[in-house]
């Protein structure tokens, strides 16, 4: 077993792990941070996605030992129910939701990108959340809500 220390939401976290346990097991298992999802288990998907010092990655391809001394953020991190994040109150707004099962992949996703590029164009949000997989929405509401934070917008007559 191998202590690991690292930052998690603004709290410290120290678990004690098999080198080769996963990010996302550690997560859900251990820290009871289950916003994180298993989905393709190969990286494909997204549904997994944390930030590790405020880069997106697959939790299910990163081993928990790989994060000491890092800051990971959850979706448990990002807003509260009562005080939805700009980003998760856009996909409300205008529907970016159905199952929610790759909506937590989705906000960290999008949050990395507001956080490099306040202001992105829609061709940059559609390329940037490409890597995230909805099998609900199609897309078209995700984008919309993704252009409403960004303030890109188009006002519909």
């Amino acid at each position: 077993m191998t202590k690991v220390r690292f930052s998690l939401n603004g709290e410290v976290a120290e678990v004690e792990v098999e080198p080769r346990e996963l990010l996302l097991d550690t997560l859900r298992d251990r820290l009871a941070m289950t916003g994180a999802h298993a989905g393709c288990e190969q990286g494909s998907c997204g549904a997994c996605t944390v930030l590790v010092d405020g880069c997106g990655v697959r939790s299910c391809l990163m081993f928990t030992v790989q994060v000491g001394g890092s800051e990971v953020r959850t979706i448990e991190g990002v807003g509260s129910p009562g005080s939805l994040h700009p980003i998760q109150q856009a996909l409300s707004t205008h529907h970016g939701l159905q199952c929610g099962f790759c909506t937590p992949g989705m906000v960290l996703t999008a949050l990395e990108l507001f956080e490099t590029d306040p202001h992105p164009s829609r061709d940059r949000i559609e390329e940037w959340m490409s890597g995230n997989l909805c099998r609900c929405t199609g897309y078209v509401n995700i984008v919309k809500a993704l252009e409403a934070v960004a303030g890109t917008a188009e006002e519909q007559l």
